[in-house]
């Protein structure tokens, strides 16, 4: 989210621009999961590749701090525009980012998860998982609140910031994460592992599992659609300078909900946690593409954070409950297929298509910027219902998995 504020204050980077870098990341993201979380079935280790892969990481955040129109413009002199030469090495830079991200946390963290739970607890470890990356949006708006966020040397700042914190954080799963042993035995040959999840023969095994992860897919691609445009469309078309204090509470609130709610998956199962997540998701969605009173705002993002949260609780835990044992790693990539490889192109697309005819302001140095109006939400219900439908061919598949067992 902020990295599509930054190339946008920045570089005044257009809504393409901001759906390739997106979609740019999420392909890298796909294959490092695929390539890396079979690496760790078959080494039978995670935790290398935890601890490493957050330390790159955390570097390669901090490159960021060097992609600055002056620093930039210092260098190529003989560029026509060095606002778009930035937004290419911020495309760049955060493929690279993403590929030890990816290596780090969807290949071997969450594979390191499937691991260590059980499927009695499964809803509970993915509640609290999933709420952690909007607490970690919450830790940034409250950290960063007071940078202007139109000066390049706030960016500077918060990029040091960041990529320090996430080197630091590797470092201490160093000693913070305990390795659980992998069972290698059926996971010598590492091609066969790549091409694992992708047979034919496993996908007949596993069908509720597939259609899962299609029905995550599509939630993935309703929550794109607005996403990347979020921040913009609260600064920049609601002029809500303080929308901190929109997005806060309704983070905190969502957090508290979905930390009990992978609970209430345990005890009804899927269905029954995961309708009522995607009603809230679309209650959200009506309400923000409605209004504009601060107010009203306030209550559709709560709503849309919750359903957003909770869905993805039910979603994660349905899919490692699934997981064949002893192949989490491999299962990996097709898990961010569906959370970030088809969503992170489809959904920023739709998003970008629908913001074609956009608004255009421009600024004092002559840039020109788009303005998000409501139409991302529209869209993005439209896929959602889409996704309720999908889920019930998932419970019917369940439904008839039990007859035949």
């Amino acid at each position: 989210m902020y990295f599509n504020v930054f190339i946008y204050n920045m570089f005044g980077a257009s809504p393409s621009q901001i759906s390739f870098m997106v979609g740019a990341s999420s392909v890298v993201a796909t294959l490092t999961t695929i390539f890396i979380g079979a690496l760790s079935d078959k080494l039978g280790k995670r935790k290398v590749f935890i601890s490493g892969g957050y330390m790159l990481w955390g570097v390669s955040i901090l490159l960021f701090a060097f992609v600055r129109k002056d620093f930039i413009g210092g260098i190529f002199t003989t560029v026509t525009s060095v606002s778009a030469l930035c937004v290419t090495i911020t495309i760049i830079l955060d493929c690279l980012m993403t590929f030890f991200g990816s290596t780090a946390n969807d290949a071997c963290f969450n594979a390191w998860l499937t691991d260590v739970t059980e499927e009695k607890s499964r809803g509970a470890a993915e509640g609290v998982n999933s709420m952690m990356p909007l607490m970690a949006i919450l830790v940034v708006f409250g950290g960063f609140m007071s940078f202007d966020l139109s000066r390049p040397t706030s960016w500077t700042a918060i990029f040091i910031i960041i990529g320090a914190v996430v080197f630091v954080i590797g470092l201490l799963s160093v000693f913070l994460v305990q390795e659980t042993p992998v069972k290698k035995e059926d996971n010598k040959n590492y091609f066969k592992n790549i091409i694992y999840g992708f047979r034919p023969s496993t996908i007949k095994q596993n069908p509720v599992l597939y259609l899962t992860i299609l029905a995550f897919a599509v939630f993935g691609i309703s929550i794109q659609v607005f996403m990347p445009y979020l921040i913009i469309y609260y600064e920049v078309a609601l002029a809500m300078e303080n929308y901190v204090f929109i997005m806060a509470p309704a983070i905190v609130i969502a957090g508290a909900v979905t930390a009990v709610y992978g609970r209430y998956y345990d005890k009804v199962g899927f269905i029954k946690s995961v309708i009522p997540a995607l009603i809230c998701l679309a209650v959200g969605y009506i309400v923000l593409a409605l209004f504009t009173n601060v107010i009203l705002v306030f209550i559709g993002s709560l709503f849309m954070m919750t359903g957003y949260l909770t869905g993805m609780a039910v979603f994660g835990a349905m899919m490692r409950d699934k997981t064949p044992i002893g192949k989490a790693g491999s299962f990996q990539g097709l898990r961010i297929v569906g959370q970030v490889l088809i969503p992170g192109i489809i959904g920023p697309m739709l998003g970008a298509w629908v913001l074609a005819d956009a608004e255009v302001m421009v600024g004092s140095d002559g840039t020109e910027s788009f303005i998000p109006n409501q139409s991302i939400f529209w869209t993005a219900l439209v896929v959602a219902v889409i996704t309720i439908a999908v889920t019930f061919v998932v419970h019917a598949l369940i439904k008839k998995e039990k007859k035949l067992n």
